[in-house]
């Protein structure tokens, strides 16, 4: 006897996997997708790394580095989430991103290629800070003559005062930014 599923049987059971797909993609795509936060880019699954750049031959990076505060403007924070993202250079896609955890003394560093820019705005780099059920965005501006807040940023990390401007400095044509942030 031979075991055969008819026509109708078949017919079924592709439309009802289909309907089943069709529910279920969008909710896997979402939640791969959404962006958590205020900026567009982020990726929860980004790579634990410090160096960003997509060849160390690359002219045209850039090193930040920083401290991360408590509320106080005083006490770092050690162990503290720091995930980043910008946009690749000479493209609209966000492929530089990674996080990395500060250390002992709230201080993280990482290097990574000049950004991109959307259209209309300068280029910046995004942060998403955690640390103990505390969740902070921010961005770093960047251009030719430096690094700038937003005027965000300087309400949400007055308590830093005058460490709360990044500054700029040269080493052997290395630009490093120090960029510190409370939480």
């Amino acid at each position: 006897m031979k075991n055969s599923t008819s026509r109708r049987n078949f017919m079924r059971n592709t439309a009802m996997a289909l309907t089943g797909l069709a529910v279920i993609t969008p909710t896997i795509t979402s939640a791969l997708t959404t962006s958590e936060g205020p900026f567009e880019g982020y990726n929860p699954f980004a790579e634990t790394k410090k160096d960003l750049r997509t060849s160390v031959f690359n002219t045209n990076s850039v090193l930040v580095k920083g401290t991360i505060y408590e509320q106080d403007g005083i006490t770092p924070v050690k162990d503290a989430l720091v995930e980043i993202w910008h946009l690749s250079p000479n493209s609209s896609k966000y492929r530089h991103r990674a996080k990395l955890y500060t250390d002992s003394n709230g201080n993280y560093e990482f290097i990574t290629d000049f950004p991109n820019r959307e259209k209309g705005k300068s280029s910046r780099i995004y942060y998403k800070l955690s640390n103990n059920n505390k969740t902070q965005f921010t961005e770093l501006i960047l251009t030719s003559t430096g690094g700038y807040i937003t005027g965000e940023h300087w309400e949400k990390n007055s308590c830093l005062k005058e460490n709360i401007l990044p500054v700029q400095t040269h080493f052997l044509d290395q630009k490093i930014i120090q960029f510190n942030i409370s939480i």
